[in-house]
């Protein structure tokens, strides 16, 4: 406690103390301060005479003095430094400075750097004795060695040095000037004392440079620039110790140049200082580099260093900006290129006289890049006369492309890429003519020089951090013509290739296209093919062959994605042709065959196709393979690499495509066979005859390997890779087999090894293990081979096969016997000792809990028993007693197995593990041919069991003997937890086959005796309730096969077809199915949801078909039963796994379409289904169902919908859910229609109700959902999502609309109708009211006819209106079509007059396409009465047909006038299926509406003049300011008087005249007219007071209003290319802080963001917000240009005006570019001129928003300085 109390007493001591010692320390700098304004004066007065009492100030002053100063104070050092040595230069006192500060200072840095004096080098010597000596005599040795003692920090003694020298040479300069070699007073020589400091400032700067940071940062900041700018313009001769030195620049940066090439070998801070040091050195070369550079005395010439030229090429594509700035710096300063304007590139411009052509054919950006080069001084691409390029051209083009790349934009990239690598190219040939050239030839007089540095440029451009740069420069390089320039493609250097342009290759950026409708390639992989294809077609054959395996080397020094790894692989092939062509005759490639024969480039094709397989569509793949095939089948020949090499190869492809009728069989056994390559070391047939050869040995050398020592023992590992050895030998064996012969030799091998395999001398021995394997391996081939092929060839060798396995089948089962014998043997070893790698781990299926000899004789009786398996399903279709034999003998080992007794420990317990692990093979085979004899056996073992029972149950005993056992096996406790796990894995698989049987036995026809049976209901209630109570905590490996017996289990319950299966079968009941849903669920909450077979078997087994249809397993009191409880919970999850949602949906349509009166209980989950998804890609599904047989074979087992077609174009993605319930009531619809009233039939009904049911639910959600009912929204947004998919499902369900409903559907669809929505959405809208109207036409006249009434109604939704009348009238019946015409065209055509430039462009479409139908001509004119109606029809008909905007607007709609389909539009087929191949945003095609939208839009310009009285345009011009923004005025005269009519600006406030009279009508009164009654006359005069009135009210109200707008700057800030809410809510605050005219952004309903209102705080309410859309800035630009206004543009070009030299005019517009990429180029165009803010950082950009700012800010700062 009292130490506590101690350190609390100090800690406030201290707090109180810190300010005084602050104000003290605050007093001392106040001192120093007035200590150097005093100093000069002081010194003046005392030390002009009297140079001891100067050495005195030194010691006791000055040098304390600097010494209280820190480091990092430069003006306070700086200060006393200059007030002390303007004293020094003017008493002339530099011996004293020579003697004391110097070597003080020289002794101060020395001790730093760990540097000894050394009396050879040094001309000062600064050891502290020498000082003394100096010293001695004139003031106290004690203070001076305290001085000394006590050294000055390095950075305070570099600075003084630096200072000294500085000084020095400025007093030195000074005296030259007056012509006076010495000081004035004496004989001090400053030329030599210069000399000498800068000699051993140079020797500590070397040697500084060589040691820590921080005394290379002393040197960098302090020393060198001295230095330099002291040996810029002068050499000096100096002696040192009686030798002469000439200390010249280039002598002394030959020792720095050694510094930097030690620096640069080191790691990334060390180059940085390098670089920092050199582009120092040329820092100072301005103006000196004639005397520096090119001085032929000196030896040493940085040009001539190689190690120089490559740092410099390392340095432009260093991954740190700074470095490569400082690269650049340098190169410029190396090549004497001036940087006062950067774009000038020094290429004088060749044009033509006269106005040059514009080259045919270019788009709109090609033309911009055209004029923008012209604007940069470059050469426009005219000739290819002039096109010859000198050394400092090159350089100069050099130079610009790689600042354009640093520090500029797209649009400039683009603009002088194409013309300077054109110009460069082209001028390869060129030769240097002038001597005045050779400083600038550099590193670029040759070719292959040029081709060293041009990669630098592209490599810069790869990995630029634009993309659209990214893609501009990759495919301005491999649009390159290289035949157009000689042989130059084989100079692009090899190290780029392997590097830049594969990691280039390797961006996705490149490939957007790539995959797109299963097209696995790209414009950027196409031409990578091209280029390396003429690379390598350029070189040697050893030298291209040596180029394609170092090129595909690259696959295992780079990670590749799925496109890179595609581009590389097709790289790979075009190489290898182009190398092929040099091999014309065999003679040829044998004399230039290289030692390397290929093993390892055959690797690594075999590594490239593995590296595939991480991408899981098979079409992918199968291309990958197809690039790799040809690649070997170019350079390699199969005969001349070893077997196991081409055995690993060929296992690498995917077995689907070498299989029978796979892809690339063909090419495989080409390639194998040698006659893949056109010419190789050996002829087609000796190549094939060694391969096979190769092949026949293989057997004896497999089976004989490591078997020379008896008694060997082996593990799982051992048999894995042995198993795989095989299988790869049988793979490639049965691809070369293409005749009968061919199997001779392997038979004869079969027949004499398996004939003797019981004779082995010890059956420890690994010889028979290994020929069983390799029988294993070659059934597992035959079988393949079986299913895909049904030629006579195939089966000829099947049939072969079969009879040499027949053969040997005695001896395999006697063999199998013999080593089962482990199984029910008891003398076991109590306590064996397991192996180390086993002992005390809990082991696995690899590491089993046996001894070494236990596990080889298990393994050896598990392999045994899995190949006389395997021989008997080989050989099942034939009869033979010997077949019986071996049958009955398997029968008897499962049952022997089954009815063995449980044991107690844990060797015994893993024994029998391996059992059953044996069992399950053979149990397959023996179900899967489940014949009578099988069946005579099975009865025989029951009848010990039942033998008085009246009707027998011949599995019962089987089954549950074989459950008890294993059960109490488990129960013992004797195995670990992991060993438990894979007995329970044996336990599912042996008990789904035995489940299996009555369905076998059926399809095999094998008919049951009397009333027997296979199970009874007490032992299939017993099995279901085992299951149930195991799957809860069932393991993966154990989940399919559990869910398959749950499915066999209940189908063995309802199956009709298995009627014979279970005795007296009640079914499942409620609590049976609420024990499964509930297992069933935590089973699968705890699975894989990656896994397709898994989730697909549970949905098949928990949800079959034969329960779903009970009702009661749906709805229990009111409540959800099990069934509708394990769909919630599956659907609910599902929307968290894509994979279970689609598989749900495949399978639950099925179900509904089965079972429709079920669909009422599930409302809520179609809902879920309806609006869940989006056409992503999901490819790993597709791969899944073609790589994992169960996952296929559990697919299939689903209950599908009945429109394959549709929906299997839709498995891989997320809308196949919402198309399958599409389906599935379009097919309910077909069901329903069957329904007559003679007929009740139930199903029909409950499908008709349930689509009733469902659309009405769905409707009632479109109108009052949270989300389906908003009206704001954002395009593409989830909500605008959800609202698609709604109104898509509407669509199909609007078939199901009768009497009853019909009431009920029309409100909320026109409520729908009323409301705001994008056009995606309504066109849906529209389809569902149009299929509503012509079914119910009563209704037209009814409702829809009186909608045009409403003359309040949003233009948005009276188009839709429209287009909903047209096509009523267009596809209506014949009967209908009259009444329709009459009640919806008359209120029609009044819409062509509408103020709504889109609604009337669309009305005048839709009633074009009515009056060409009913309006033909004037032929039908019969009557008096409706002639003019008719007439008047047909000359609206005639302007529509004739009018060139007109005209102009239906030829842009082609493709969508007429398209439309009352029929195909409601059906799922219209609604997906032709539109998902084109479009990817929910398959919504473009509506009409929206291309009228957009022909308006592109053309609005041009029918502005047709659109003069449009309200919308009128109100989009109100912010138009003018000049002061006043109000405008015109004077009206009329015959009566004058009318003042005053316009103001504002449009908002203005208002439209009814009716202005003439004389005319005024005094025509006997008219009939309207107007010429006298009464209504005086009305209208009435009316019009009262309008004037009304506007001078409006007027007053405008006029206060231009009084709060009068401060306003005449600025129009245009933000309409930003979309990103912070930079416009920002920007709209900074616009009315400065109080700008406007602020112009493309959508107004941002305005209501949330976000954008916190960060505006308001300000959108007190300045102009001018909506105007993307499309239409240009044309505002423009307006605003007639207006008088200057447009400027903030952005980045060649002509940019920085904004500090920038005169604003006072109406001005700015334009600012969008985040990324700037202001596009068709907008660029329209600028008057482009401003930039000058920048002197690294990273070269702003935001968006801080730029506007700054910008409006310099604005305004000119107009108050106005």
């Amino acid at each position: 406690m009292s130490n506590l109390n101690a350190s609390y007493a100090t800690f406030t001591s201290s707090v109180f103390l810190l300010p005084f010692l602050l104000i003290l320390l605050f007093y001392l700098f106040i001192f120093l301060f007035a200590v150097t304004k005093i100093l000069h004066n002081y010194c003046t007065l005392c030390f002009g005479a009297n140079r001891n009492a100067l050495k005195s100030f030194i010691w006791k002053c000055f040098i304390p003095l600097t010494k209280m100063v820190h480091s990092y104070d430069v003006e306070l050092l700086n200060q006393i430094a200059e007030s002390f040595f303007n004293v020094v230069t003017e008493t002339n006192t530099w011996e004293v400075v020579e003697e004391t500060v110097v070597p003080f200072f020289l002794q101060s840095v020395g001790h730093y750097i760990g540097m000894v004096e050394n009396e050879q080098i040094a001309v000062y010597e600064w050891s502290s004795h020498t000082i003394l000596q100096s010293s001695s005599g004139q003031m106290n040795e004690f203070e001076i060695e305290t001085q000394l003692y006590d050294s000055c920090p390095l950075a305070i003694s570099c600075h003084v040095l630096s200072f000294v020298l500085s000084t020095a040479l400025r007093t030195q300069q000074e005296a030259q000037a007056t012509s006076k070699s010495t000081l004035k007073n004496g004989c001090f020589d400053a030329q030599k004392f210069v000399g000498n400091i800068m000699w051993d400032l140079s020797i500590m700067t070397v040697r500084m440079l060589s040691d820590s940071l921080e005394n290379r940062s002393c040197a960098i900041s302090f020393l060198l620039p001295c230095i330099f700018s002291s040996l810029a313009f002068r050499s000096f001769e100096l002696s040192v110790h009686g030798k002469e030195y000439k200390f010249s620049r280039k002598f002394f940066f030959r020792e720095i140049w050694r510094c930097c090439s030690m620096l640069l070998s080191h790691g990334p801070l060390e180059r940085r200082d390098a670089y920092a040091i050199l582009s120092l050195f040329f820092s100072f070369t301005q103006g000196c580099e004639d005397v520096c550079l090119s001085d032929i005395s000196e030896e040493f010439d940085i040009r001539q260093e190689k190690e120089f030229w490559d740092e410099m090429k390392r340095g432009l594509v260093d991954k740190e900006g700074l470095v490569r700035k400082q690269t650049l710096y340098i190169l410029r300063r190396m090549l004497h290129l001036v940087e006062g304007n950067k774009f000038c590139s020094g290429i004088s411009a060749k044009l033509s006289n006269g106005k040059s052509s514009i080259p045919s054919g270019m788009t709109r950006r090609g033309l911009w890049a055209e004029r923008e080069a012209e604007s940069m001084g470059l050469e426009k691409i005219c000739s290819s006369v002039d096109r010859c390029l000198n050394a400092q051209q090159r350089w100069e083009s050099f130079i610009l492309l790689y600042e354009i790349l640093e520090e500029y934009g797209t649009h400039l990239v683009e603009a002088a890429w194409t013309h300077q690598i054109t110009l460069l190219l082209q001028s390869l040939q060129a030769p240097i003519n002038s001597t005045s050239e050779r400083a600038y030839e550099g590193q670029t007089k040759d070719l292959e020089d040029i081709f060293d540095w041009l990669p630098i440029l592209w490599e810069r451009g790869f990995c630029h951090h634009n993309p659209q740069v990214r893609c501009f420069i990759m495919q301005s390089f491999l649009g390159i013509e290289w035949n157009n320039h000689g042989n130059c493609a084989k100079l692009v250097p090899d190290s780029f290739i392997f590097g830049p342009f594969m990691q280039g290759l390797n961006d996705p950026v490149h490939h957007k296209e790539f995959g797109v409708k299963g097209v696995y390639s790209s414009r950027t992989i196409k031409g990578a093919a091209k280029f390396l294809r003429q690379f390598a077609s350029c070189l040697n054959l050893r030298t291209g062959v040596a180029f394609v395996r170092k090129l595909a080397s690259v696959a295992k020094q780079q990670s590749f994605g799925r496109a890179g790894l595609m581009g590389l692989a097709e790289s790979i092939a075009s190489a290898a042709c182009g190398v092929q062509k040099h091999n014309d005759c065999g003679e040829e490639w044998l004399e230039n065959k290289l030692s390397d024969n290929g093993e390892d480039f055959l690797d690594v094709l075999r590594f490239i196709i593995e590296c595939s397989k991480q991408h899981f569509n098979p079409n992918y793949r199968l291309r990958v393979c197809e690039k790799v095939m040809e690649t070997a089948m170019c350079l390699v020949c199969s005969c001349d690499v070893p077997l196991e090499i081409v055995l690993h190869f060929v296992w690498a492809v995917p077995q689907e495509f070498t299989n029978h009728g796979g892809s690339l069989r063909e090419r495989m056994q080409e390639w194998l066979s040698g006659c893949g390559k056109k010419l190789c070391g050996a002829t087609f047939c000796s190549t094939e005859k060694l391969v096979l050869v190769s092949l026949y040995d293989f057997p004896e050398r497999f089976i004989s390997h490591q078997c020379s020592v008896h008694f060997i023992t082996y593990d799982d590992e051992d048999l894995d890779a042995w198993a795989f050895e095989a299988k790869r030998w049988a793979r490639v064996l049965f691809l070369l087999i293409n005749d009968e012969h061919h199997v001779e030799p392997i038979l004869m091998f079969i027949q004499h090894h398996g004939n003797s395999i019981c004779k082995q001398k010890n059956l420890f021995e690994a010889m028979p293990l290994k020929f069983l394997i390799l029988i294993t391996s070659i059934i597992r081939e035959l079988q393949i081979m079986q299913e895909r092929s049904h030629s006579r060839e195939t089966t000829v060798i099947l049939e072969k096969f079969a009879v040499t396995f027949l053969l040997t089948i005695e001896e395999l089962v006697s063999f199998a016997n013999l080593s089962c014998s482990i199984f029910w043997s008891r003398v076991v070893m109590d306590d064996p000792k397991l192996p180390n790698s086993i002992r005390g781990k809990l082991g696995g299926p690899s590491q089993r809990r046996l001894s070494s000899s236990f596990t080889t004789a298990v393994l050896k009786a598990i392999i045994s028993t899995k190949t006389v398996a395997s021989v008997l399903s080989c050989c099942a279709h034939f009869k033979s007693d010997v077949l019986d034999t071996a049958f009955t003998s398997l029968w008897k080992f499962c049952l022997k197995i089954v009815s063995s007794p449980t044991c107690y420990n844990e060797t015994e317990a893993e024994i029998f593990l391996a059992a059953y692990e044996a069992l399950a093979p053979v149990l397959k085979t023996l179900v899967s041919t489940f014949s009578p004899l099988a069946l005579k056996i099975i009865a025989a073992n029951s009848e010990l069991v039942l033998l008085n029972a009246e009707s027998r149950s011949l599995l019962d005993s089987l089954v549950l003997s074989f459950l008890e056992n294993i059960n109490n096996l488990l129960a013992a406790g004797a195995m670990v937890r992991t060993r438990r796990a894979i007995l329970m894995k044996w336990k599912w698989l042996c008990l789904e086959c035995l489940l299996s049987i009555p369905d076998h036995a059926l399809k095999n026809g094998v008919p049951l005796h009397g009333d027997d049976f296979f199970f009874s209901d007490a032992a299939v209630r017993c099995i279901f309730s085992d299951l149930i109570e195991n799957l809860e905590n069932a393991g993966e490996e154990s989940v399919l096969s559990m869910l398959r017996s749950l499915r066999l289990l209940l189908e063995m319950f309802y199956s009709e077809k298995l009627v014979s299966a279970v005795s007296s079968c009640f079914g499942m009941d409620t609590q049976m199915m609420w024990q499964l849903v509930r297992s069933a669920w935590i089973v699968h909450v705890s699975c894989n949801k990656r896994r397709i077979a898994p989730i697909a078997a549970l949905l098949s087994s928990v949800l079959h078909s034969s329960v779903f249809g009970d009702e009661g397993m749906h709805v229990t009191d009111n409540a959800p039963g099990p069934l509708k409880w394990f769909v919630e919970k599956i659907l609910e999850e599902g929307t968290k796994s894509p994979r279970t949602i689609r598989l749900a949906a495949m399978h639950l349509t099925g179900l509904w379409l089965s079972n429709p009166k079920t669909i009422k209980y599930y409302m809520k989950e179609l809902k879920l289904l309806s609006l869940y998804g989006s056409v992503a890609f999901d490819e790993d599904f597709e791969a899944e169902l073609s790589d994992n047989h169960d996952a296929k074979n559990e697919v299939s087992l689903l209950e599908k919908s009945l429109d394959p077609e549709l929906t299997e174009a839709f498995i891989n993605t997320e809308l196949y859910a919402r198309v399958s319930v599409a389906v599935l009531f379009y097919k309910l619809k077909d069901l329903a229609k069957s329904v007559l009233p003679e007929n009740n039939n139930g199903h029909c009904l409950a499908a008709l109700e349930s689509g009733k049911m469902y659309l009405l639910e769905l409707l009632d959600s479109a109108v009052h959902d949270k989300d389906l009912s908003k009206e704001l929204y954002k395009k593409y947004s989830g909500i605008h999502r959800r609202k698609i998919r709604a109104w898509q499902m509407l669509c199909v369900l609007s078939q199901f609309i009768d009497e009853d409903i019909v009431n009920k559907v029309a409100p909320s669809l026109h409520i729908c109708l009323y409301r705001n929505n994008l056009p995606a959405v309504r066109q849906y809208l529209e389809t569902f009211a149009i299929h509503l109207y012509l079914n119910f036409p009563s209704l037209v006249g009814v409702q829809l006819a009186s909608i045009f009434q409403d003359y309040d109604m949003r233009p948005q939704a009276l188009s839709s209106y429209v287009f909903i009348a047209a096509n009523v009238i267009l596809h209506a019946n014949a009967a209908n079509q009259p009444s329709h015409l009459n009640e919806l065209l008359p209120p029609i055509v009044p819409l062509l007059t509408s103020h709504h430039h889109s609604l009337r462009g669309f009305t005048q479409l839709l009633l074009y396409q009515v009056l060409c139908k009913y309006f033909p001509s004037l032929d039908s004119i019969t009557s008096e009465n409706n002639f003019l109606e008719k007439r008047c029809f047909w000359n609206l008909k005639s302007y529509l047909e004739k009018n060139p905007d007109c005209l102009r607007l239906r030829a842009s709609m082609e493709g969508f006038l007429g398209t439309f389909n009352p029929k195909t539009s409601v059906s799922p087929a219209g609604i997906f299926s032709n539109r998902v191949e084109e479009l990817e945003f929910e398959c919504v095609p473009t509506s009409l509406m929206e291309q009228v939208i957009t022909f308006l839009n592109d053309v609005r310009e041009d029918l502005r003049c047709s659109m003069a009285k449009d309200v919308v345009t009128i109100k989009n011009e109100s912010f138009s300011l003018d000049g002061d923004l006043c109000s405008k005025e015109e004077m009206v005269k009329t015959n009566e008087g004058e009318v003042l009519t005053e316009l103001h600006s504002d449009m908002a406030f203005d208002f439209q005249k009814k009716i202005t009279l003439n004389k005319h009508e005024k005094r025509n009164t006997t008219s009939s007219s309207f107007l010429g009654n006298e009464e209504s006359y005086s009305f209208l005069l009435e009316m019009e007071n009262e309008d004037h009135l009304l506007y001078q009210f409006l007027r007053s109200r405008a006029v206060s209003m231009e009084k709060l707008k009068g401060n306003c700057q005449n600025f129009i800030l245009v933000a309409s290319l930003l979309d990103r809410i912070p930079n416009l809510a920002g920007l709209a605050r900074t616009c009315e802080v400065f109080n700008a005219a406007g602020l112009t952004i493309a959508d107004a309903r941002i305005l209501h963001d949330k976000q954008f209102q916190l960060i505006s705080v308001t300000a959108e309410k007190w300045i102009p917000i001018i909506e105007v859309p993307v499309n239409s800035v240009k044309n505002f630009l423009e307006k605003k240009k007639r207006e008088g206004f200057s447009i400027f543009g903030l952005e980045q070009t060649a002509n940019s005006i920085p904004l500090d030299k920038c005169v604003f005019p006072e109406k001005m517009v700015l334009v600012l570019g969008r985040e990324k990429e700037g202001i596009p180029v068709d907008i660029i165009h329209v600028l008057d001129a482009c401003i930039e803010i000058p920048q002197l950082g690294v990273v070269r950009s702003l935001n968006v928003h801080v730029s506007g700012a700054i910008a409006l800010w310099e604005y305004t700062r000119q107009q108050r300085g106005r």
